[in-house]
């Protein structure tokens, strides 16, 4: 009996899993659709996340230029679904193109960096995000190609035929709104990720990326390509970083450089560095958790402190920030290895016994 009970208990957890997911959209909106859409971010960021973490988590990189790649996948669906060049492909064609795109940039900025480590790749990879940025601002003239600091607007929304995500729509008597729509397209592309993840993981090559992690002499020594497989690395991190993009600029209708500062890439990576580095369910935690919590500290800080002392003493976005820095700091004095490291990462950051 206990026996059957144990087996039963991984696929209890699946359903409990599905159970939550399946309610997520329609709990949020019973505080209104801001919620739904915060949901969608928080998905939006595990896709962002899980890319960087291919190359902070497993093979050892740092980069801070990570949303350059962000900008790519956003801009290029920007550009093949919109009135900006009259050019209205399907979803299904610009994801893989994005993809693709922001892939091949990944290689561009992975090739010369090669011999970098540490500060030195960051400040490289940095430099490489705000090049992309202030490219997306100025290329307006003497061609119009981004539309400048104005962004691209009117930006088709995802479609399956006639079924179109931005719109409201009824199923089986109920009333389901455009977020909550993509909550749902979210969740299947976030399964798909997740999955590939930890394919990579247990892979040949996520095994090459971890010996480079962990000393990059000792892995060419024993005969890894350190070359290649860092190229790949970069290259498979902004992949997922091109898609995030796309579906980013489908969601939202609207792109400009504004939306890819230097604040994302650091956002980005905190997620990585406080859920665990390496660590998928980390990395999703850190995501949803860096997502949701700063948005409610903007509603919740302001009727908190009426209640308290009568009036507002602190404007609730530099509070909000405050606490959100705090937390940062906390964790990562106390929780070196983040809130749910691997195994061997809490290991390797264990103190030792007096």
């Amino acid at each position: 009996m206990n026996l059957r009970f144990g087996k039963s208990m991984p696929w209890l957890g699946v359903v409990l899993v599905a159970v939550v997911l399946l309610a997520v959209p329609f709990v949020a909106a019973l505080g209104g659709q801001a919620w739904v859409r915060i949901a969608n971010f928080a998905i939006l960021y595990i896709f962002l996340a899980l890319g960087l973490n291919i190359v902070v988590g497993y093979a050892g990189l740092l980069d801070l230029g990570y949303v350059a790649f962000y900008a790519v996948g956003a801009y290029t669906y920007a550009l093949l679904a919109s009135p900006h060049f009259g050019i209205h492909l399907p979803f299904w064609m610009i994801l893989p193109i994005g993809a693709a795109l922001a892939c091949f940039f990944g290689v561009i900025l992975g090739a010369p960096t090669l011999k970098l480590r540490g500060d030195y790749l960051a400040i490289v990879t940095l430099g490489f995000g705000e090049i992309i940025r202030i490219f997306m601002n100025n290329l307006n003239a003497p061609i119009n190609v981004t539309n400048g600091a104005q962004g691209i607007t009117l930006i088709d929304p995802i479609r399956f035929g006639d079924f179109s995500f931005a719109q409201t729509g009824h199923l089986f008597g109920f009333t389901i709104s455009g977020p909550q729509k993509y909550y749902f397209l979210l969740v299947a592309l976030a399964i798909v990720v997740i999955v590939i993840n930890i394919r990579l993981q247990d892979s040949r090559v996520g095994r090459a990326w971890q010996a480079i992690r962990e000393d990059e002499v000792a892995a060419k020594a024993c005969g890894i390509n350190t070359r290649n497989v860092k190229l790949l690395a970069f290259a498979m991190g902004a992949s997922f970083g091109g898609i995030a993009g796309g579906v980013f600029a489908a969601m939202q209708g609207f792109v400009s450089p504004e939306s890819f500062s230097l604040m994302e890439s650091i956002t980005i990576l905190a997620m990585v560095v406080l859920g665990g580095m390496g660590h998928i369910p980390g990395v999703i935690l850190g995501a949803v958790l860096l997502t949701a919590l700063p948005e409610a500290l903007r509603y919740g800080i302001e009727p908190l402190q009426r209640m308290i002392f009568g009036r507002m003493f602190l404007d609730p976005e530099s509070l909000r920030m405050l606490v959100f820095g705090l937390a940062l700091v906390l964790v990562m004095r106390f929780r070196p290895a983040g809130l749910w490291p691997s195994s061997q990462r809490r290991r390797e950051l264990a103190e030792p016994a007096d």
